[in-house]
């Protein structure tokens, strides 16, 4: 119990490995959608898309980021380029499609931000195939 309400990391590896899995699977789901003809669709009649010139190439590209990004995060597998890529995809997201109102409107991609930068400086932990490929050594 004391070790509990310690300041000390606690189930540390088994926390981060759950939570990176979770995320990865909430990442594919997302980025499934690049395969349903009919909602990529609705993505592109957005305004903010039909007015970029290139806005089919970043609906695309976005749904295949979080695709790629949540496979990599279930895998446990180059993790901080998974990161890098929800930090990107979802920070485009929140700050641009949704202007930055992420106290209200825009939460569930800013919250997939933050997570992506706790994976980016905390790494996956030791239960990823990026602690098996680089020998990463045990801290807690």
């Amino acid at each position: 119990m004391k070790k509990f309400f310690s300041a000390e990391p606690f189930a540390y590896n088994a926390g981060l490995t759950l939570v990176r899995i979770i995320v990865g699977l909430f990442l594919i789901y997302h980025g499934w959608e690049l395969f349903d003809t009919a909602k990529m669709n609705v993505y592109l009649a957005w305004d903010n898309f039909k007015q970029a010139g290139n806005g089919k190439v970043l609906v695309y590209a976005g749904k295949a980021a979080e695709l790629i990004a949540g496979v990599l995060f279930v895998l446990g597998l180059f993790t901080r380029v998974a990161s890098l890529l929800t930090i990107g995809t979802l920070g485009y997201i929140a700050f641009v499609l949704g202007n930055g109102i992420v106290w209200y409107n825009d939460q569930h991609p800013f919250l997939f931000v933050l997570i992506a930068f706790l994976f980016l400086f905390s790494g996956p932990g030791t239960l990823s195939i990026d602690a098996a490929l680089f020998k990463q050594k045990r801290r807690y």
